[in-house]
């Protein structure tokens, strides 16, 4: 489980910082027991993010099952996929 105020504490480290795999390592040793995952914002065409900051959206995944998947489920969620929104 994530919780909504844990997703907000990750969110304003990454609108603090400079969104990058060394930030991400940060946040994964910072937070045992959750998988993070970085990829660009168009890589998850048609989804909706849970949260919206500047320059990134937060999606939640549920790897419950063999499968993970995308989740707006915080009691299910196991993950999360930070995705960089660049500008056009």
């Amino acid at each position: 489980m994530i919780s909504p105020e844990q997703l907000q504490h990750i969110a304003s480290i990454i609108g603090s910082e400079s969104l990058n795999e060394s930030l991400v390592a940060k946040l994964r040793g910072e937070n045992p027991g959750v998988h993070f995952t970085y990829c660009m914002e168009d890589d998850l065409p048609n989804n909706q993010p849970v949260l919206e900051g500047e320059g990134f959206n937060l999606y939640l995944i549920d790897g419950r099952e063999h499968c993970l998947c995308l989740t707006n489920s915080y009691e299910n969620a196991t993950g999360i996929v930070i995705a960089e929104v660049l500008e056009d």
